[in-house]
């Protein structure tokens, strides 16, 4: 079978961020695993930061350092303040009806805020993998590391191509 040019590119479609978020305070968040997950810095200590993630269909949550500590904020038996800040970041970065779409929560028409997907969660506390959202955040760091180039990286390699034809 004779592939077509748009079948043999090696670039995927990326979108853009809904708005400017602030990255000194959610320096990485995405979208996978059946997570929202990222990075959260902390209010007090620069050198720390704290990992957070909330499950998709459970909507069970968890934050702790990069040193496997958990979050103080997390006795008052809700979200802490650096959860709160992962879901703003998210809908800055992908915008409320995705964020709400992805971890499967109704939010009212019209609503467009963290507090409001936030609000719509019904989870509860859970041991989550912290350590593999870390080491997704350090891989991305490596990213920035790599020179400016024309040609393919082989680092980058795994962006999707379009549909595989067999």
């Amino acid at each position: 079978m004779v592939e077509s040019g748009v079948d043999r590119r090696s670039v995927g479609r990326v979108v853009p961020p809904v708005g400017p978020r602030a990255l000194a305070k959610v320096p990485f968040v995405e979208l996978a695993h059946g997570r929202l997950q990222g990075v959260v810095s902390s209010g007090s200590d620069i050198e720390r930061v704290y990992v957070s993630s909330i499950e998709t269909r459970s909507h069970a949550y968890n934050c702790g350092t990069n040193n496997n500590r958990p979050c103080g904020g997390l006795t008052g038996g809700g979200p802490c303040n650096h959860l709160r800040a992962l879901v703003d970041a998210a809908v800055m970065q992908y915008g409320v009806e995705r964020v709400a779409r992805y971890l499967r929560v109704d939010i009212a028409e019209g609503a467009g805020s963290g507090s409001d997907v936030l609000a719509a969660l019904r989870g509860q506390r859970a041991q989550l993998p912290a350590s593999a959202v870390f080491s997704d955040f350090l891989r991305h760091l490596g990213y920035l590391e790599l020179p400016d180039v024309t040609e393919p990286v082989p680092e980058l390699d795994w962006f999707p191509a379009g549909r595989v034809v067999a």
